[in-house]
Parts: structure tokens; C-alpha cells; sequence
């Protein structure tokens, strides 16, 4: 591997049609190891893969690297370049064990679960020993032994390694520092990612209440200018009547014109300090301008017209056995499926969960209008055309399906200037989409992938209120945990066939 350095200087760039830079004047030297960049769907985290790695170029700036730089993509779509060089390859023995390659994958990448693409992905571009590695969603679609495999082939990376993950563990692991992202500002903090945002969290908070402490001495400074004024008006109209009075030319002592010149200090004295606590006031107005605080959204969805089916069955299918592919049968027992039912289809990679959800979605007795389907991967064509058919809505179910984006994390404003949105943001418009429309049924495939962790916090707040019936196939135990109540387990037999068995 040649000597690894990343860099940039000054580095702005937009994306065509956006009125605002995705990041501007980014200024930043990469260590060795590995720095994860961090922020919500639609920050400019890919983007900014793809800059560092050459794929984009930035509209001002420089990034200087050495070595190879290679960026790996969120999307599976396509088998990696040199994938078979990789396969035949002598020093390739000990990759192909480690993340278990198998040598028919090249032939057989259609048939490929998302994982076993994704372990691919990421042992070719290992295997090319990158002096620069950019790593987008590593772990999306894999199981958790395959995580493992993939933490302990990461850990040996040498160069500069670059991390866009939801995969808070991961990022903890791997990371000495992150990148935060927040258009048009970036940030490097220390540590991990939990370490990172609890720093930010921390600066933010001490942000607002400095703000506030601000706002009321303003105010405060304000109302005591305006009492003063008050005062000072009151004086100045009583100079006015004093000096209305002739001054008695028996006056001899001048106390008349010693009194008139007393109210006319006074006057003057008023005046100055109504002057100065207006300069007081507007020197605390300028020191607030001048600090950044962080705007809040608002979180969590409630999903509004979502209601259970009224019938008690949204699927009843007899036992069967559907093949897999290499002569293996996923066996089926009997499967039943209520409008109030909240279901986690669980399994290791290859046994088969894509396949049993494309069957069960052929049986559905689910109004077309009443199902939320978000499959595990979107085309880069599909999101494009879902993107154009949603900013075509009437404004008032678009305005709906912006609030709940919103309310997920992303920007609506951000989302609707983008041309193509990025894999996270195009499964919030999914579900955006669906919940606006009152679901009975929410099926998705891997949940958690591609969301940003704001995302996934919302999300898994919103299903566990959601009055409707859930399917949700998913590697991710704890986010299940908090909202399925039954299990349907794949697991491979002796024969190396696919069994699935239910769990209350």
C-alpha cells in the first residue's frame, strides 16, 4: 500500500439546482484509521465520499490524496469492478475466507442476497489495498456474524478510512474521530460517534441557554431604555414649563434661574442614560447575533389516519415449500397474519427472508392504497421517479408528506431541490408517503438500513405507536424488540434446506 494522505482545503460543493452548498470552505486532514462522517439523510455524507475519492469534483477547493482511492457504495445493484481477477486471484485466499466469498458469485449475482453483495463489495476493495477507503453503509443487510467478519477485516484496514454508517456500534468501534455534517458547516470532533454527539449535544445546549441568558438581559436592557425615555420626556416637558416662566425682576439671589438650571441637568441627565442602555442593549443584540444556535425540529410521527383492518385476516396461506435456488426449499408451515399483528421476520443471510416476503406480498388481501411496502434496496431510476411523482402531489398531501420527512430527520426543502435522493432519504418518502395515506400494513425489508440515527429513533418511535398491523424483516434486535411481538425465525436444516418456525 502506498503512504496514505488525505486532505482538503477550502472545499465547497453544490449539487445542480440547490440554492445552498452542501458544505463550503471545508478545510480538513485525514489520519490513518479510521474517521466516521456523520449526519442526516441529505447532509452531503455520500457526496463527500465521493468527492475525496474523485468520483465528484468540488465546485472550489482541493483534495489532495496519495494512493489509491476507492469508494464503496451503499447501493448492490452492480458486482464490483475486478470482481473476478479478485476470485481467481492467489492472495485473494485468505479474503474469500474471512468475509466467505464463494467462487459462483460472480455467475450467480442476481441471485445474491443483499448481504452476501455487500460482503463482496467490501473484500474486493479491501483485496485492492486503497491507500484512501471510503466506505458508505458497510454494514447494511448483513447479519449479525457477518458483522463481525466485516469489524474484524476493517480493523486491519492501514490507510485512511473514510465511514458513513447508522451503525452506531460500528462507528464506535472502528472511530477516533467523526466528521459531523451539518450544511453548510462540518465539524471533526474526537472519538466515536456517541462521544461526538454527546460533545456536540453538550455545545449545542450551552449554545441555547447562552442565547437566552442573552435574550432576556436584551429585553431587560430594552424595557429599562424605555423607562428612562419615559422620564426623560417627563423632565424635558417640565424644562419646557420652567423656562416658559419669566424669571421675577426682583429675583435678586437668582434662585429662580438656579432651579430652572437644576431641570435642565436633570433633562440632560436622562437623556445620556436612555442613550446608554440603548448602546448597552444593542451591543448584547449584535454578541447574540453573532452565535450560532442550532435550530430544533420536531420529532417523532404520529401516524394520522393509520387504523387497524376492519376484518381479522390479512392472510391465511397453507403449508408449502418455495425453492430457493441450488436445489434448497424454504418449507413454510401454515401462516396467518391479523390487522393488529406485529411481526419480525428474522434469519442469518442467503436463507431465504426476500424470497418468503416477495411470496407473502402476493397474497395480501390489503388494499393497494392501505399497504406501506418499502423493499430493502431502491433503484437509483426508482427513486428518481418517486421523487418526481411526489413533488407533483396537490400541495396539501405534499405538504403532509413534508411535515412527517421533517419529522424524520431530513430537510423538506434540501430533499425537493435534490435530483436523485439518497437511499435514506428515499425510505422516509416511502414511508412518508404511505403513513399520510392511513395504512392497515407497513411491510419493510431491512428498516434500519440507509436511515440516519435521528431517523431510526423517530422511526422506531412511530411504529411503536402505529395503530396498524406490521411486518418488518430485520437484523437489528433491539429495534425489533421495541415493536414486534412475534417472531418468524428462519433457520437451515441438516439437509441444508430453509425451516421456518414461529415464536409468540
Amino acid at each position: 500500500m502506498a503512504f496514505a494522505q488525505l486532505a482538503l482545503q477550502a472545499v465547497e460543493f453544490t449539487h445542480p439546482g440547490m440554492t445552498a452548498a452542501l458544505f463550503s470552505d471545508l478545510t480538513v486532514q485525514f489520519p490513518a484509521g479510521w474517521t466516521g462522517i456523520v449526519g442526516p439523510n441529505g447532509a452531503g455524507k455520500t457526496t463527500l465520499l465521493k468527492v475525496v475519492t474523485g468520483d465528484l469534483a468540488p465546485q472550489s477547493g482541493t483534495v489532495t490524496t496519495r494512493g489509491l482511492a476507492l469508494y464503496v457504495a451503499q447501493r448492490t445493484d452492480d458486482a464490483p469492478e475486478q470482481f473476478e481477477d479478485f476470485i481467481w486471484a492467489p492472495d485473494a485466499t485468505v479474503l474469500k475466507a474471512r468475509l466467505r466469498v464463494s467462487e459462483d458469485w460472480p455467475e450467480r449475482w442476481d441471485t445474491l442476497s443483499h448481504g452476501e453483495r455487500k460482503r463482496a463489495q467490501i473484500a474486493v476493495a479491501l483485496w485492492r489495498e486503497p491507500a484512501v477507503l471510503a466506505l458508505d453503509e458497510p454494514s447494511n443487510h448483513i447479519d449479525a456474524d457477518a458483522r463481525r467478519l466485516l469489524l474484524e477485516a476493517l480493523r486491519e484496514f492501514a490507510g485512511v478510512g473514510l465511514l458513513v454508517s447508522h451503525d452506531r456500534g460500528l462507528l464506535d468501534e472502528l472511530c477516533g474521530q467523526c466528521l459531523i455534517l451539518d450544511p453548510p458547516v462540518a465539524v471533526l470532533r474526537p472519538g466515536g460517534v456517541t462521544a461526538a454527539m454527546e460533545q456536540q449535544e453538550s455545545e449545542e445546549e450551552s449554545a441555547r441557554h447562552t442565547n437566552e441568558v442573552m435574550r432576556r438581559t436584551e429585553t431587560r436592557l430594552q424595557a429599562e431604555a424605555q423607562r428612562r425615555r419615559v422620564i426623560a420626556d417627563q423632565k424635558s416637558s417640565a424644562a419646557r414649563g420652567s423656562k416658559s416662566k419669566k424669571i421675577p425682576i426682583h429675583d435678586h439671589d437668582g434662585r429662580a434661574m438656579r432651579n430652572l438650571a437644576k431641570v435642565s441637568g436633570k433633562d440632560a441627565y436622562a437623556g445620556k442614560m436612555v442613550a446608554q442602555m440603548n448602546q448597552k442593549a444593542g451591543k448584547v443584540a449584535k454578541e447574540r447575533a453573532a452565535l450560532t444556535v442550532k435550530k430544533r425540529y420536531e420529532t417523532g410521527i404520529w401516524v394520522d389516519g393509520a387504523s387497524f383492518l376492519p376484518r381479522d385476516t390479512l392472510l391465511r396461506l397453507p403449508a408449502t415449500s418455495l425453492p430457493l435456488g441450488g436445489g434448497r426449499q424454504l418449507h413454510l408451515p401454515e401462516l396467518e397474519m391479523g390487522g393488529r399483528s406485529r411481526i419480525a421476520l428474522k434469519g442469518a443471510n442467503g436463507l431465504g427472508k426476500s424470497t418468503l416476503l416477495r411470496h407473502l406480498l402476493t397474497h395480501l388481501q390489503v388494499p393497494a392504497e392501505k399497504l406501506v411496502s418499502v423493499p430493502q434496496e431502491i433503484s437509483a431510476e426508482d427513486s428518481r421517479a418517486l421523487l418526481d411523482s411526489i413533488k407533483r402531489l396537490p400541495n396539501d398531501e405534499l405538504g403532509r408528506v413534508m411535515i412527517t420527512i421533517s419529522r424524520l430527520g431530513s430537510r423538506p426543502a434540501r430533499l425537493l431541490e435534490s435530483a436523485l435522493p439518497s437511499p435514506g432519504e428515499v425510505r422516509k418518502l416511502l414511508l412518508a408517503l404511505g403513513i399520510v395515506r392511513g395504512p392497515h400494513l407497513i411491510v419493510m425489508d431491512e428498516p434500519t438500513n440507509h436511515m440516519d440515527l435521528p431517523g431510526i429513533l423517530c422511526l422506531e418511535e412511530a411504529l411503536a405507536d402505529c395503530p396498524c398491523a406490521m411486518l418488518l424483516v430485520s437484523h437489528d434486535e433491539a429495534f425489533l424488540e421495541k415493536i414486534t411481538e412475534t417472531d418468524w425465525l428462519l433457520t437451515r436444516d441438516e439437509s441444508g434446506d430453509t425451516q421456518l418456525q414461529i415464536y409468540k
